[in-house]
């Protein structure tokens, strides 16, 4: 099996440079849980959370609670 090309490996690090790495810490249970419903919703689990704080900070600014 070929290596990555140095062009295909500059083209990752582009794409992976865009992004900021967020940790979490949650239980085993309520990982595969999240793992499971972003599965069901067709979404990558990074999709998933992703959405769910943009929706979060969505409702929390309708309801008046903005932080800036």
């Amino acid at each position: 099996m070929p290596g990555r090309t140095e062009a295909l490996k500059r083209a990752q690090k582009k794409y992976i440079d865009k992004f900021t790495r967020v940790e979490i810490r949650m239980t085993p249970g309520a990982r595969y849980r999240m793992k499971e419903h972003a599965k069901k919703k067709g979404e990558s689990v990074s999709a998933f959370v992703n959405r769910a704080i943009l929706e979060t900070m969505e409702r929390d600014k309708a309801a008046g609670g903005e932080i800036t």
